[in-house]
């Protein structure tokens, strides 16, 4: 070949690796393009749709202050502590901020939206004294105030990520230029990246032979905690790369900066990750955002680096480091002095303790929430898109029943080994149904088997008010004052078994007026009574009060042979409580988007379903059981003004202890008992009514006052004859008939001449 045709042959390879390279250069700017389209698609549509999923906030019942209201100096000192406000010597002057002396309380209320509006920051003046709010001041003609809610949990998404959204406007003092001190002083000026920064960090990345230095910019940080991995790899940095020049390109620096706010990770709590400075804000100080000191917000922008490592409170030394850093750069950049500086650094860091919601602090009552809330809501819905759930809970109240719950249980074992006995406490509103309370077991913060709500058990003599209330719904036959038989009997069935009920003394009675059998707890009164009713009659008032089921119509039902959970008794005993009206308990008072619209509304909602004649009787005959029956014991623990009805139940061998009762505030239901069914020495009188005797001295302050309805006179009765007499005669009580039913026999004092004199003065005077 010649050198001519040599060099013609080379010119054409040449040509043709020159358009190989063209072409696929070409390839990749298409590629380039194409995979820029995806990346500019990604960042558009995770930006503007659905931006964060944000888990449902459940808030507790607010506390209400008012002139008379039950909340004394130190229950309001505890509150406000719990929803973080700061104690000031002098007048509080920010939100958040309260001054205490002795039991007056000067309050800068942060404000709060709740569902029937916005409750506006208040500057408050209250005066507790004995358990009461005596003095009240608020500006304007407001009477009543009430302070922001507990947040008592959160529904989190699967990921478990949470966050507080918070925008710009509601940064605190220096947080922006904070910011971007630390973590990007080019910010302003750049588009996405920092070319300088990412030649300084490739360099360092060859020298190392990995990737050891980022470069990043605030907008390349967002966009890999939005849209990419932690992985220290070249192709995810170029990734990185172009969607922060897009994110740039598309959106306004404000935006990105408020993005960050809310994205930025700052710590864990358990399987709960804390982003954003909204949500560390509560996590870490238990204040809002725009709360925030100027040596708080240098701690958590100090945290961006490193959450882990520079949490205050599993490594203070290295937070308060940290910290005093970003102050010292804040005084190098001229944005607060050295004076300021060096005084902010001799702070504490003042981190509040870990927030109750983080640590289960109310599982059993969040089972029933989340059981209320299942009727309406996916769990979709409750995972991410930010509700606000406002419930009944009381906390103070929670609290008693929690500590004397776990209290008693200790002390009633009585030398039997440790930890055998559990228990379940559910404390609703007497007349509204709602579950202030509800106490699940032993260890109130396990999030395990929730007694209240899951464990059946026979019910005892619970059962027995239905039985008698049957019988008072028939005023022609039976009255409070019929006679009954206390006497053994034997029932032999068709198959030939046999059944004889004793009661729990061993001991019979004789003729016995309805009403004493009832707070005596007579079982073989009873079981006749019910049997002359029959079973039947008695299963449909059991179902009228609220048992759901249909129980086995067996002659045991009539002893509480049925099995219902203690929060099935409390919607039974509720009917009872309110006055013959069922009332359907509930859990939930609203549920609201995160702006405030309200999503659902659960009010009262009531059905009478038992005349307000008999009610009114068997209200009676459970006073009684108060007074004198089986639940006596109560008033060596609350006040004798403090009065009461209920009704014991104990099962076979004391497997089982169970109380129902209620004040005019609340009504309370509690088992105790073993989870094996193991028999204990305990009855209702000496187990559960003790845990709630003591819950109600500490909650209660209302006592039980029934209204006399229309339908029913009072007169007075003579204890032995059962005839009508006069007041101040031996043995006379004074007992409530429905009208018509009392008795016709008038039965003449047969006293001395003393009481004879007390009735002449009655009627003179």
């Amino acid at each position: 070949m010649s050198r001519k045709a040599g060099r013609k042959q080379e010119k054409r390879r040449s040509i043709g690796f020159i358009g190989l390279i063209w072409r696929l250069g070409l390839v990749g700017i298409l590629m380039l393009v194409a995979w820029t389209i995806y990346l500019d698609v990604q960042v558009t549509s995770r930006f503007e749709d659905h931006r964060w999923e944000i888990p449902s906030r459940v808030y507790a019942q607010p506390l209400e202050l008012y002139a008379g209201a039950p909340v004394g100096a130190e229950a309001l000192a505890q509150e406000l502590e719990a929803l973080g406000y700061q104690p000031v010597s002098g007048a509080p002057r920010d939100a958040g901020q309260f001054q205490r002396q002795g039991g007056r309380f000067r309050i800068r209320t942060r404000g709060f939206l709740f569902p029937d509006g916005r409750e506006p920051a208040r500057n408050l003046r209250v005066t507790a004294d004995s358990g009461t709010i005596t003095g009240f001041e608020a500006p304007g003609e407001t009477a009543l105030a009430r302070l922001e809610p507990r947040r008592i949990a959160s529904i989190y998404p699967g990921h478990g990520e949470d966050r507080v959204l918070v925008q710009l406007d509601d940064q605190p003092e220096l947080f922006r230029e904070t910011l971007l001190t630390v973590e990007d002083r080019g910010f302003p000026s750049h588009y996405g990246v920092e070319p300088s920064a990412i030649a300084r960090a490739f360099i360092a990345n060859l020298q190392a032979g990995r990737v050891v230095q980022g470069g990043s910019t605030l907008t390349q940080q967002l966009v890999k905690n939005f849209w990419l991995s932690s992985e220290q790899t070249y192709w995810r940095k170029f990734n990185e790369a172009i969607m922060a020049i897009l994110l740039e390109a598309r959106y306004s620096k404000e935006a990105i900066l408020e993005a960050y706010m809310n994205e930025a990770y700052l710590g864990q709590s358990g399987t709960r990750a804390i982003h954003g400075f909204g949500l560390a804000s509560r996590f870490y100080f238990a204040k809002p955002f725009s709360e925030l000191e100027l040596h708080e917000t240098a701690l958590l922008v100090g945290m961006v680096r490193g959450p882990g490592y520079y949490n205050p409170r599993t490594r203070p030394e290295q937070a308060r480091a940290r910290r005093d850093l970003v102050l010292e750069l804040l005084a190098d950049r001229g944005l607060i002095t050295e004076s300021r500086a060096t005084s902010l650094k001799r702070r504490t860091l003042d981190v509040a303790a870990a927030p109750d919601e983080d640590t289960h602090r109310y599982p059993a009552f969040m089972d029933l929430v989340r059981e209320h809330l299942s009727r309406d809501y996916r769990d979709e819905d409750l995972e991410t898109a930010g509700l606000r759930i406002f419930t009944t809970l009381d906390p103070r109240l929670q609290a008693t029943a929690e500590s004397r719950a776990s209290g008693m249980m200790a002390a009633l074992e009585q030398g039997q080994e440790a930890g055998t006995l559990e228990g379940a406490v559910v404390i609703t509103g007497r007349e509204s149904g709602e579950v202030e309370a509800l106490v699940g077991g032993r260890d109130t913060r396990f999030p395990g088997f929730n007694r209240a709500m899951n464990a059946s058990r026979p019910i005892g003599s619970l059962v027995k008010p239905a039985t008698y209330l049957t019988a008072l719904e028939k005023p022609a036959r039976y009255t409070l004052i019929s006679p009954l038989k206390d006497e053994r009997f034997r029932l032999e069935f068709d198959n030939g078994d046999t059944w004889s009920p004793a009661n729990f003394s061993g001991e019979s009675h004789g003729q016995v007026p309805l009403h004493r059998a009832l707070s005596h707890s007579y079982n073989q009164a009873s079981v006749r009574l019910g049997l002359n009713l029959g079973v039947p009659a008695v299963t449909e008032t059991l179902q009228r009060l609220g048992m759901e089921d249909e129980p086995p119509q067996y002659p045991s039902l009539l002893l509480g042979s049925v099995e219902m959970t203690p929060l099935e008794v409390a919607r039974m005993y509720q009917t009872i409580a309110s006055g013959g009206f069922r009332v359907p308990l509930r859990s939930i008072r609203s549920v609201t988007t995160p702006e405030g619209e309200v999503l659902s509304r659960y009010d009262l909602r009531m059905e009478q379903v038992v005349e307000p004649g008999p009610m009114h009787l068997l209200h009676y005959a459970m006073q009684e059981v108060m007074r004198e029956g089986t639940g006596s014991s109560v008033y060596n623990l609350i006040p004798e003004r403090l009065h009461t009805a209920g009704k014991t139940g104990t099962t076979n061998e004391g497997r089982d202890s169970w109380f129902a009762g209620f004040t005019g505030d609340h009504l309370g239901v509690v088992w105790v008992g073993g989870d094996d069914y193991d028999a204990t020495t305990l009855t209702g009188g000496s187990g559960a009514l003790q845990i709630w005797g003591r819950i109600m001295a500490d909650s209660s302050t209302r006592a039980f006052s029934p209204v006399v309805p229309g339908s029913v006179d009072y007169h007075w009765v003579d204890s032995k004859t059962g005839g009508i007499t006069a007041k101040g005669c031996d043995g006379a009580r004074r007992i409530p008939f429905i009208q018509g039913s009392e008795p016709q026999e008038e039965v003449p004092c047969s006293d001395g001449m003393g009481n004879r004199i007390q009735r002449w003065f009655q009627q003179i005077f």
